[in-house]
């Protein structure tokens, strides 16, 4: 193997994760992939397939790689948990590879890991900045945007001035918390902005009752209703 010659226990940590870093490369967690396949792309100089055995065996106990035979034929796909101990085991500090050689389709593996990661962080970084950008920060800013949202709902669904408290808090998404979502929408009600009224939901989905609003004093509010212009 191509691994750092450290104890017993960390090599065996090492073997799992370049396995499970081959099955990934070869597409294990869209489609299934032959044993035969996986097998030949991990053995290194001086290894054998049979070395291997146990690894698949205990990635399968742990819930990281499922093994189905089909046709005789074995075949292994990675699961999530399987990606998240190839992650484990990639930013591990004792993952490093011994002596200068290393194959090429293992190398090739983990520069297009990294570039994936690299750019899942990205991504997930500007939805980050775009979703603080675009928070609501105070109840003016508030009642502007769920006045504008209860308008364009009311229109483009015919909702007769009635439209559903989970349909507006659904619109305005992520850029107000849930507890101030109700308390300045409870606030335009105290100022005679909306009228917060009764009923339920068309299908009675416990989802649309959850994201609708539930006070001590009204009770389940479902609709809310402009009051004036």
């Amino acid at each position: 193997m191509v691994l750092k010659k450290t104890d017993l226990k960390s090599r065996e940590a090492q073997a799992k994760t370049l396995t499970l870093l081959a099955l990934w490369d070869l597409g294990g967690t869209k489609r299934e992939v032959k044993k035969s396949d996986l097998t030949k792309r991990v053995t290194r100089t001086n290894d054998k397939a049979k070395d291997y055995q146990e690894v698949f065996e205990e990635l399968q106990k742990v819930g990281a790689i499922a093994i189905a035979s089909k046709n005789r034929v074995a075949k292994i796909s990675l699961t999530d948990k399987g990606l998240q101990i190839l992650d484990a085991g990639l930013k591990s500090n004792d993952f490093e590879f011994d002596g200068s050689q290393v194959g090429t389709p293992i190398a090739n593996a983990l520069v297009k890991w990294i570039r994936q990661m690299d750019s899942i962080a990205s991504t997930k970084t500007n939805q980050e900045n775009k979703s603080n950008k675009d928070a609501i920060a105070s109840y003016e800013e508030f009642k502007s945007v769920a006045l504008e949202v209860h308008e364009k709902l009311n229109y483009n669904y015919n909702l007769d001035n009635l439209v559903p408290i989970y349909r507006i808090r659904r619109e305005i998404g992520d850029r107000v918390s849930r507890e101030n979502f109700n308390t300045w929408l409870l606030e335009m009600q105290e100022k005679d902005i909306l009228q917060l009224q009764g009923g339920s939901v068309e299908d009675s989905a416990p989802d649309k009752i959850e994201d609708s609003i539930t006070t001590k004093v009204s009770g389940l509010r479902c609709y809310a209703k402009r009051l004036n212009s």
